[in-house]
Parts: C-alpha cells; structure tokens; sequence
C-alpha cells in the first residue's frame, strides 16, 4: 500500500514503515501517536489506484513520532546598493522525525 499524503505545505508518498522528515508538527500532537487526515492519493496492494475525494477522506496514515531536531542552515543576505547596507542572518526550521506505521483504508480498493 502506498498514499500521497499533504502536511506543512508539502506532499509526500508514503509506505508503512517508512521514516520521514516533515515541517514541525503542532504542539497538540506530540502525545507519540500521529494521524494525517490529508490523504491524496491512494495505491491499494493489488494496484488499484484511489482518487476519489468522498473515498480518501475516509483513509488515515497513522505515525509515531521518533524526534524533533533543526535542519539546515539558510543564510538570508540583504543589501542595498551605493548605501553601503548589509545584513546577513540565518535560519533553522525545526523539523519533526516521524515513522509511518500503518494506512488504514476500509472497504475503499
């Protein structure tokens, strides 16, 4: 099974088992257990493929949520010519480490 999942902006194909880094997960949820609603897209085992809307909405991913950590540096540089202005500065997003445990699809492939 496979499922195209949306969360922080972002899409990604997800399998059970899978490790993945996503945009930080909101305070609300880091009890351990996550469930990401936003399915869109859908492979069954058999490779029947799920687009419709009424049928995803009734599919969950089901994770857990390993770690929390920063990721790469992004340099920012701004500057205004003949004013002799600079700066320069930098940003972290803090990403959330998270392993997809199962999908769970009933009665929709």
């Amino acid at each position: 099974m496979e499922a195209v999942i949306e969360t922080g902006g972002k899409q990604y194909r997800v399998t059970p088992g899978m490790r993945l880094e996503v945009e930080r997960i909101p305070a609300t949820k880091k009890e351990g257990k996550i469930t990401f609603d936003r399915v869109l897209l859908f492979v069954s085992d058999n490779g029947r493929v799920v687009t419709d809307p009424k049928k995803l909405s009734e599919i969950k991913v089901k994770a857990r949520l390993i770690s929390e950590r920063k990721g790469k540096k992004i340099l920012v540089f701004k500057k205004k010519a003949k004013t002799d202005y600079k700066k320069s500065y930098g940003h972290r997003q803090i990403r959330s480490l998270v392993e997809i445990e199962e999908i769970v699809a009933k009665k929709v492939a």
